[in-house]
């Protein structure tokens, strides 16, 4: 059987809310020679984006979005303990994500293909305050934070934590790595938040990360309708005594 023909039995499996069904064409498939990793990434993952694109659309009402999205999280909970495991390549990675079942999803699949590439992950999921997150970079000091899937309403709230951890000045050569949610739909969200990477989906994630190992801090740019107050230089800093002396001698100059 296809890969393409297993995604969309699969998917009739999820709408139908046959978790038994889905279970057992998930295991003959691996039991066909199919890695784990293919099914998250050609399975697993389109299955979670096709349920939220047709929910987001009106296609599936919320009770068919929750059965199939938690259907969908057993299985990959599954694949899990299948996937290869490559040496430890001695990098570390802290995944955090925005609220609901789909980010949870979609960061597990993220924090579940870094490992088996050998990164040293830590999955701390939704709703964890931002001074709990820096104790935790400090703790473990990882080479990317990757942000996952946030709604747009906790955008200022990511921001604020890119602020925070650079304002700190620790993790100089940590990239924050944003992907999905909200970052798929908003063009340049990345780049005004002042993330160092971006990332559609898991799959991709790994490739951007392993193609920019270094970081490249991106410029202390005003954000859109601020303008930078500009500091004036010590020599244009005249006391106000002065200021006040100098226009009197002028007035007595001009009346001369």
């Amino acid at each position: 059987m296809e890969i393409s023909e297993t995604f969309a039995q699969y998917l009739e499996h999820l709408f139908g809310g046959m978790r038994c069904q889905a279970r057992e064409l998930i295991r003959a498939t691996l039991d066909r020679g199919v890695c784990a990793r293919k099914l998250l990434e050609c399975v697993i993952w389109p299955a979670m984006e096709q349920v939220q694109h047709l929910y987001h659309n009106g296609r599936i009402n919320r009770l068919m979005e929750h059965m199939a999205t938690r259907i969908n999280r057993m299985i990959a909970d599954q694949l899990q303990a299948h996937l290869g495991r490559d040496p430890k390549n001695g990098l570390r990675l802290l995944v955090s994500c925005g609220d609901g079942e789909v980010e949870e999803l979609g960061a597990q699949i993220t924090a579940d293909l870094f490992e088996a590439e050998g990164w040293s992950v830590w999955f701390i999921g939704s709703g964890v305050p931002n001074d709990e997150i820096l104790e935790m970079l400090a703790q473990i000091k990882p080479d990317v934070l990757c942000i996952y899937g946030t709604q747009p309403s906790a955008v200022p709230n990511v921001r604020k934590l890119i602020e925070l951890v650079r304002e700190i000045g620790a993790h100089e050569q940590m990239q924050i790595l944003v992907a999905g949610g909200v970052f798929n739909r908003a063009d340049g969200l990345d780049e005004e938040i002042r993330a160092d990477l971006y990332a559609p989906d898991a799959r991709r994630a790994l490739k951007i990360v392993q193609e920019h190992p270094v970081r490249i801090p991106r410029p202390d740019l005003p954000q859109p309708g601020r303008r930078r107050k500009r500091r004036r230089s010590t020599q244009q800093r005249v006391p106000a005594r002065q200021r006040r002396t100098a226009r009197r001698r002028h007035a007595v100059h001009m009346v001369r």
